[in-house]
């Protein structure tokens, strides 16, 4: 999953922070941050757990493979948002919008806690509302892009965005199979978080 699922299986402000924090912090230092905070870390880890093991992602994994190999997880996540974003069961248009800028203002509140290049990152993802419009092509296009320039042994022209667009119709299949079991997870997750508290 990618930011968009993690802000959305996010039960508490606390929680978007630790959400995003997850993958710019190193393990030890996890338990610097408020219990809040915490719970958003360890709620990532178990949704990138569950992601996985999915059989519907292991399918989806499929589309990618044959053309980037082990990177091919990176890129359903990033095709997941998508699907998350234009699922109207979850939110409707009026509701990821806000669910978006509710994100950035948490994030942005939160500043004391955030790595520098996270910071960075997060001028980018506000000022071109990256949550809100993965549901577009051109949104999942520049995100893929956005993989393919970041990751060491892959050339930057492999046409992975056009696997997506010729494979959307399964990759959406994969999606409805897998999300309603995510969606499941993570909220019995938050509740033995809850319990801790």
């Amino acid at each position: 999953m990618n930011y968009l699922a993690h802000s959305f299986l996010s039960f508490t402000d606390g929680q978007i922070v630790g959400q995003f924090l997850e993958d710019f912090i190193r393990n030890r230092d996890r338990f610097s941050f408020p219990k809040d905070i915490q719970d958003g870390i360890t709620l990532h880890r178990a949704i990138d757990t569950f992601t996985d093991s999915h059989p519907a992602i292991h399918e989806a994994k499929k589309v990618f493979a044959p053309l980037v190999r082990l990177y091919a997880g990176a890129f359903v996540d990033v095709s997941m948002d998508h699907f998350v974003a234009k699922d109207l069961s979850l939110h409707s248009l009026a509701e990821w919008k806000a669910h978006s800028l509710h994100v950035y203002s948490v994030l942005n509140s939160h500043q004391q806690w955030l790595p520098e290049n996270f910071k960075r990152m997060l001028v980018k993802m506000e000022q071109d509302d990256w949550l809100y419009n993965y549901r577009e092509d051109w949104g999942i296009k520049f995100s893929i892009q956005n993989v393919l320039n970041k990751a060491k042994y892959l050339d930057k022209d492999i046409p992975v965005f056009e696997a997506f667009l010729k494979n959307k119709d399964h990759l959406q299949q994969c999606y409805d199979d897998f999300f309603p079991d995510l969606l499941a997870h993570a909220k019995g997750i938050n509740t033995l978080l809850q319990l801790e508290n």
